[in-house]
C-alpha cells in the first residue's frame, strides 16, 4: 500500500530550480580597479572553466596531459571532473569490449588517473576538482548501505472490527522492488535501460509506529490510538478494540531505492540520506577520506574543490530521527499525522493535515539546510577544499543555503539555438542579496537536436551574451570530454547525448581560442565594479525589433559606468540607446577586436545620453562612461561606412588535408563556392581546415589609399577564418562582422600574398563516412542518434579499419548517409575596403 509518488504530491515539497554561480566575493571586490587594464589583460578570475567528463573506463594519462595542456593554452583555468558511465543515452549506458576494463570509478586504477590529473594541474597552475561521487546525481555511491540511504515512509493497513479482543499478525508494508531512481540505467544483468530493482527495499525495514483509527472519514487526533507497545517484533498484535470498525496501520520506513546516476554499473550505488547526520557524515567522510588518502598532499596545489551538481534525487519522506526533529522544530508530534501519508485526513483543534503537510515540508527544508548543506560546508572547508554547487532542484530554501556555498553555479541550455536559462534569474537575485559578485553558469548544455558536431562559435556567441546580460560573469562550459586515444581517432570520445562539443578534438579548437579570448574580456569587465542598482529606465532602446533582441547589463564603481549591450539575434540591427548618464564621453569597447574608441556623435540632455548604435549579426559592445564629455560632433559618424576599393575575384588555390579525405594537392577554385556544391567527395564531405591563397596587386584606387588602414571583408565564411597578409597574422574571424583590419604599412602595391585558413565543422566528414560500409555496431539512443555497442577488434588491435573509406571514429553517431550537409568554406565575396 505504499504510495511514494502520492506522498510527494501530498507533501507539496517544492522543487527549487536554478543555480547561480559565484565565489563568495563581496560586491565591491574587483579583479582590478582599472577597467581598461582588466579589458586589455584579463585577470585569472576572468578565465572560463569546463566540466571535464571522464567517460567510464575510457581514461588515459596521455589523454589527461593533452587535455589539460590544450585547455591551458586555449585560455581556461578550471576543470571539474565527473566520472560517468561509458556513454549517456541519455541514461547511463555501457560500451562493450572495453580496452581498459580495470578503470572503475573510485577504485585504485581510477585513483591513479585522478592523482595524475592533480599532478598535471599543479604543474600547469590550473584549478582542478571533482564531483562528490560517481555520476552527476547527487550524493552517494556503492559504499552507501540501505540504512544510510534516502528513506521513504511505507505502511500496511489491516481492517478489524471492534468491541472484541483482536489478536492478529500485522504484515509489513509490501513495497515494489523497483526504486525511485528518476531516470533509467543500463542494467547489464538484463541488457536494457531501466529503473533497476533494489532487493533491499524488501529486505531492509524499520518500524516507526502502529496506529489504530476509525475506518472512514476525518480522524481526530484523540481518536488515533498508538498500539506500538502492543506489537511484538514479529508483527503479532494483541488489542482490546473498542466498538466500531477500525484500521490498524503499521508504519515503517525502507530505502527509497534511489540510485546515483549516470555512473558505471560497478560504481552505481544508493543515494545517501541527506537529512540524517549519521548518513551524510558517513558519505562525506568516505569521499573526503579517499581524496586525502590518494591525493591529500596535492590539496590546495593540484586539487582544490568538491562539486555538487543540480539536484535530481527526489524528496525523502523519512529519516530515522524525524520524530525528534519534527517535535523540536514544529512543537507537536508527527506520529498521529502519519496517516496523512496513507491518504487520511487527521486534525485537532490546533492542527490538521494541511498544516501538517506544510510543517513536514518545512522540516525537510530545515534538515537539508542544517544537516546536508551545513555539514558539506563544514567538512569540505575542514579538508581545505572549496564547496562548489548548483543549489537548485531540491527540497530547500535557496536563499538560506547559498551563503554556505563558496561558488554557486546556475545553468543555461541551447534549445533551438536560443538562450534557455534554467531559473537563472531567481538565483542571480538571491546572490546579489547576499552581496556575492561572481555568478558562474554551467553553460551551453545541449542535446542532439542542437549539438551534433555542427556547433560553431558564431552560433554559440549570442547565447553566452544573453547569459552575461542576465548577470552571469563566469562561464563553465558543458562539456569537455576526456580524450584518451591517439589523434587518429577523431572526433573521438563523446559524452553521448548531452552537451555542446567543446573538445580539443573539435575541428575549430585552435582558432576557437578567439572565442575564449572574447569571453575573458567580457568576464573581466562583468566582474569589475558592482551591478548597478536596478532601474527600469536605466537603459531605453528604440528601433525596429531592437527592444526584443537587444539585452544589456550595467556595472559601476560609482565613478565609471560600463554597459554591456548585446544583439542576441542573428540579424543586423540599428537602435537608439539612451543611458541614464549625462556629462560623460561615451566610449565603445569591442570585446571581439579588443579595440577602444570614443563615440563622437551623441546627444546628452535631461540627465541622459542617447547614441545611435549599429549592431551586426549577434554583435555586442561595452559602452563606457569614465571621462567628462567633449562637445559632440553631429556630423561625425559613430560607424563610418567602409568604401569598397576592389574585389578580390578570380581563382584561388585551396589546400586541404588529405589525412581527412581532402585532395592531396592544392585545388584551383576558379571562383569561391560552397564545398558541399563541389563534385569531388574529398571536398564535398571535407571537415577541417583548408588554406585559401592568392596573390594580388592593389588596384589604382586602392593604391592611392595605401597610407590608410584597410579593411578586408571576407563576405560569407563557414565557419572560422584565420587571415594572413604578407605573412602577418591578422587574427581569426569567427563572428560578424566577417572581416579584419589591415594596419598601414602591411599592403604593397604589387604581389600581396593573402592566406585565409578556413575551418568548418565535423558534420560533413561524418556524413561522408556514412556513404561507406559500416565497420562498427551501434545501438539506438533515446532522443536522437546511436551509440557504439562495443569497441571493434580493429580498434583494440590498432589495425587498419575494414572500411577504408571512413576517416572518423567516435562513440556517438548523429547521421545517416542522407543527412543534409552543412554549408562550408569561404564563400565570399572577398573585398578590400577603406576603413
Amino acid at each position: 500500500m505504499n504510495n511514494f509518488r502520492w506522498a510527494l504530491t501530498a507533501l507539496c515539497l517544492l522543487l527549487l530550480n536554478n543555480a547561480g554561480a559565484q565565489t563568495k566575493t563581496k560586491a565591491g571586490q574587483n579583479p582590478t580597479a582599472n577597467p581598461e587594464k582588466s579589458f586589455l589583460n584579463p585577470p585569472p578570475a576572468a578565465k572560463p572553466g569546463v566540466l571535464w567528463m571522464w567517460m567510464g573506463a575510457n581514461v588515459s594519462k596521455a589523454g589527461i596531459r593533452k587535455d589539460l595542456e590544450a585547455l591551458k593554452k586555449e585560455g581556461f583555468n578550471r576543470t571539474t571532473m565527473f566520472s560517468l558511465a561509458d556513454v549517456t543515452t541519455p541514461w547511463a549506458g555501457s560500451i562493450g569490449n572495453s580496452p581498459t576494463p580495470e578503470i572503475i570509478s573510485w577504485t585504485e586504477p581510477w585513483w591513479k588517473m585522478v592523482r595524475y590529473a592533480a599532478e598535471e594541474s599543479k604543474r600547469l597552475g590550473m584549478d582542478f576538482g571533482m564531483y562528490n561521487g560517481p555520476g552527476y546525481e547527487s550524493s552517494g555511491g556503492p559504499w552507501v548501505t540501505p540504512e544510510q540511504s534516502m528513506q521513504e515512509v511505507c505502511w500496511s493497513a489491516t481492517p478489524v472490527s471492534g468491541n472484541t479482543h483482536v489478536a492478529i499478525k500485522l504484515s509489513r508494508a509490501n513495497v515494489k522492488l523497483r526504486g525511485h531512481t528518476p531516470w533509467p540505467i543500463h542494467n547489464p544483468k538484463t541488457g536494457i535501460a531501466e529503473i533497476p530493482d533494489v532487493p533491499a527495499r524488501q529486505t531492509y525495514y524499520k518500524d516507526i509506529t502502529v496506529l489504530a483509527m476509525p475506518e472512514k472519514g476525518t480522524v481526530l487526533t484523540s481518536q488515533v490510538i498508538d498500539l506500538s507497545k502492543n506489537m511484538q517484533p514479529d508483527g503479532s498484535l494483541s488489542w482490546d478494540a473498542p466498538a466500531g470498525n477500525w484500521i490498524i496501520y503499521r508504519f515503517g520506513h525502507t530505502t527509497s531505492g534511489t540510485m546515483i546516476q549516470p555512473a558505471q554499473w560497478q560504481a552505481t550505488g544508493l543515494e545517501c540520506d541527506k537529512i540524517s547526520q549519521q548518513a551524510i557524515d558517513f558519505h562525506l567522510d568516505h569521499v573526503i577520506g579517499e581524496i586525502q588518502k590518494h591525493i591529500g598532499d596535492l590539496i590546495g596545489t593540484g586539487f582544490n574543490h568538491l562539486h555538487f551538481d543540480s539536484y535530481e534525487a527526489g524528496t525523502p519522506t523519512w529519516t530515522p530521527l524525524m520524530p525528534q526533529e519534527f517535535l523540536k522544530r514544529r512543537g507537536y508530534s508527527v506520529m498521529p499525522y502519519l496517516a496523512t501519508f496513507a491518504g487520511r485526513v487527521v486534525c485537532d483543534d490546533k492542527s490538521d493535515s494541511l498544516k501538517f503537510v506544510r510543517d513536514f515540508d518545512a522540516t525537510v527544508k530545515d534538515l537539508y539546510r542544517d544537516i546536508y548543506f551545513k555539514t558539506i560546508a563544514k567538512k569540505v572547508h575542514a579538508a581545505k577544499l572549496q564547496f562548489l554547487c548548483e543549489p537548485y532542484g531540491g527540497p530547500w530554501r535557496q536563499d538560506e543555503i547559498m551563503p554556505l556555498v563558496d561558488k554557486v553555479m546556475t545553468e543555461f541550455w541551447t534549445h533551438g539555438g536560443k538562450y534557455s536559462p534554467y531559473e537563472l534569474e531567481t538565483t542571480v537575485q538571491a546572490l546579489r542579496k547576499s552581496g556575492q559578485n561572481i555568478v558562474e553558469a554551467e553553460a551551453f548544455t545541449g542535446d542532439p537536436r542542437d549539438s551534433k558536431w555542427d556547433e560553431t562559435p558564431a552560433w554559440i556567441k549570442p547565447m553566452g551574451d544573453a547569459a552575461f546580460c542576465e548577470g552571469v560573469n563566469r562561464l563553465i562550459l558543458h562539456r569537455f570530454v576526456q580524450q584518451p586515444w591517439d589523434a587518429k581517432y577523431l572526433p573521438g570520445l563523446t559524452m553521448g547525448q548531452w552537451g555542446t562539443h567543446f573538445d580539443r578534438t573539435q575541428t575549430w579548437w585552435e582558432p576557437g581560442k578567439a572565442l575564449v579570448d572574447y569571453w575573458q574580456r567580457c568576464q573581466a569587465l562583468l566582474q569589475w565594479g558592482r551591478i548597478a542598482k536596478a532601474d527600469k529606465d536605466d537603459v531605453t532602446i528604440t528601433g525596429a525589433q531592437a527592444g526584443s533582441v537587444l539585452k544589456n547589463i550595467h556595472r559601476t564603481d560609482g565613478k565609471t559606468d560600463i554597459y554591456f549591450v548585446a544583439n542576441t539575434a542573428h540579424q543586423p540591427i540599428t537602435a537608439s540607446c539612451t543611458f541614464k548618464i549625462a556629462g560623460m564621453q561615451p566610449e565603445l569597447w569591442d570585446p571581439v577586436t579588443k579595440t577602444m574608441r570614443n563615440l563622437p556623435n551623441f546627444n546628452s540632455d535631461m540627465g541622459r545620453t542617447s547614441i545611435t548604435i549599429n549592431f551586426d549579426d549577434a554583435q555586442s559592445f561595452f559602452i563606457v562612461f569614465r571621462k567628462k564629455s567633449v562637445t559632440p560632433v553631429a556630423s561625425a559618424a559613430n560607424f563610418p561606412t567602409k568604401k569598397t576599393l576592389q574585389t578580390l575575384g578570380g581563382s584561388w588555390s585551396v589546400g586541404f588535408d588529405d589525412k581527412w579525405g581532402g585532395p592531396a594537392q592544392p585545388v584551383t577554385f576558379t571562383a569561391l563556392e560552397d564545398w558541399t556544391k563541389r563534385s569531388e567527395p574529398g571536398i564535398k564531405y571535407y571537415s577541417g581546415t583548408a588554406a585559401y591563397t592568392k596573390t594580388f596587386d592593389l588596384a589604382d584606387v586602392a593604391a592611392k589609399e595605401k597610407a590608410n588602414t584597410y579593411y578586408l571583408d571576407l563576405g560569407e565564411v563557414k565557419h572560422l577564418a584565420r587571415v594572413k597578409v604578407n605573412n602577418t597574422d591578422l587574427g581569426v574571424v569567427w563572428t560578424a562582422p566577417w572581416g579584419v583590419s589591415i594596419p598601414a604599412g602591411i599592403l604593397k602595391s604589387k604581389n600581396n600574398k593573402l592566406t585565409i585558413e578556413v575551418t568548418n565543422v565535423w558534420a560533413n566528414r561524418l556524413i561522408g563516412d556514412e556513404q561507406e560500409p559500416a565497420d562498427c555496431e551501434w545501438l539506438h539512443g533515446q532522443w536522437g542518434g546511436d551509440y557504439l555497442k562495443e569497441f571493434p577488434d580493429w580498434f583494440l588491435k590498432n589495425e587498419q579499419r575494414p572500411s577504408k573509406g571512413r576517416y572518423c571514429f567516435t562513440t556517438w553517431n548523429y547521421f545517416t548517409k542522407d543527412s543534409p550537409l552543412i554549408s562550408s568554406g569561404l564563400i565570399g565575396p572577398v573585398s578590400l575596403k577603406k576603413e
